[in-house]
């Protein structure tokens, strides 16, 4: 698929991208926008178009071949951030603090932009399953899927996915065989003590002192910082107490984010915290309870799927970076692992792109044929055009 093939396309997705940012919704949340992408779909008259997926929102529309094949699926994210929109665009978020600053917005109208080209290139044999998925980025979107029997019945043969990488060249396939990006949980610890008058603190029982150890010890149980063997614990919020001079508190409160690039040294990372956090509030009499939250598995490319990701792009005539290490994010594409072999890809979306998550970001319009090419071209792979 070259680009003057896809050129008469590019505006009418440039339109839906626009119009799916302005639409912009959390993690969870994404009716309307379930709504927007369910109705331009139709028009391209899928044989099947499931809703109501997983979470609640999520949505696969299923091309069929003339002939018995494999079953492909590609999916793409559609939750957005809670960033206030800082660009001042035509198409800003209608929300309030609510945005698209991950690029999902993109990502979805790449893997919609499929469906017309499927009408006037009905596929030759097997299906192709487009998959929007919701909740990305709570790490709840992909494991809400998994317990959807409509979803898993679906038994697909192979799950690819990509993600927009600003500070990459425009277009240029960034791909990495095994781990392509870490497991990570948040880690939500309470210590509870009791409180007191501020003037006669030795009435109550601070956890103040357990709060600065572990402030301390936390950061230094990771083994290791190399990113090939990336193993991190990054301390993100901590509170003693309420904001008051009156009182000597009675509760702490600390979060913090694990990452490892290996599922066994997470592992032993979440293992070597918890020792220390029972040890801790043990020694100091105080109560402890603690939970992870936003659980991402590692996402990672088999030599399979690797490969095929290779010659797609190579068959799709884009330029390719093959990446040393690890990216240090997280994603539950890796969740897809347990249904069906998965390869997982970055896209440039340019050297001066702002950083995702940064409220200047806006995804551009300039990298979408990039997406359908080589989707295409994955298509082309292993059900043939």
């Amino acid at each position: 698929m070259t680009l003057p093939e896809l050129s008469p396309l590019l505006a009418e997705l440039t339109q839906l991208r626009h119009e799916l940012h302005r639409l912009a919704e959390l993690s969870g949340q994404e009716t309307d926008t379930a709504q927007h992408l369910q109705h331009y779909l139709q028009r391209y008259s899928p044989g099947q178009l499931l809703s109501g997926l997983g979470s609640g929102t999520g949505l696969v529309a299923i091309f069929e071949g003339k002939k018995l094949g494999p079953t492909l699926m590609l999916r793409a994210d559609m939750d957005a951030l809670p960033i206030a929109d800082a660009n001042q665009l035509p198409y800003s978020s209608r929300k309030q603090g609510v945005s698209h600053k991950c690029g999902h917005d993109g990502h979805m109208s790449m893997l919609a932009g499929l469906a017309p080209l499927l009408a006037r290139h009905p596929l030759k044999r097997g299906r192709l399953l487009l998959l929007m998925q919701p909740a990305e980025e709570t790490g709840q979107g992909a494991r809400a899927l998994l317990k959807d029997e409509r979803f898993t019945s679906l038994a697909p043969d192979y799950i690819f996915g990509l993600h927009n990488l600003p500070g990459y060249p425009l277009g240029q396939v960034v791909l990495r065989e095994g781990t392509f990006c870490p497991a990570s949980k948040g880690l939500h610890v309470t210590l509870r003590g009791r409180t007191a008058h501020a003037a006669e603190p030795e009435l109550g029982h601070s956890p103040a002192n357990a709060l600065a150890e572990l402030l301390q010890q936390l950061p230094k149980l990771p083994p290791t910082t190399q990113p090939a063997e990336l193993s991190l614990l990054t301390l993100t919020h901590a509170r003693l107490g309420d904001s008051s001079f009156g009182i000597s508190p009675g509760e702490a409160e600390l979060l913090a984010t694990l990452r490892a690039n290996l599922q066994p040294d997470m592992d032993r990372l979440s293992e070597a915290v918890e020792h220390l956090l029972h040890q801790t509030a043990s020694a100091q009499g105080l109560g402890l309870s603690l939970e992870y939250r936003e659980v991402f598995p590692a996402t990672t490319n088999g030599a399979e799927a690797f490969a095929c990701m290779q010659r797609a792009a190579t068959a799709a005539g884009l330029d390719v970076h093959l990446k040393q290490d690890p990216f240090r994010w997280s994603e539950d594409f890796g969740c897809y692992n347990q249904l069906a072999p998965s390869g997982f890809f970055g896209l440039g979306a340019g050297l001066e792109q702002p950083n995702l998550h940064n409220a200047a970001y806006d995804f551009p319009d300039a990298l979408l044929p990039y997406g359908l090419r080589m989707y295409w071209a994955l298509i082309g792979q292993l059900l043939g055009h």
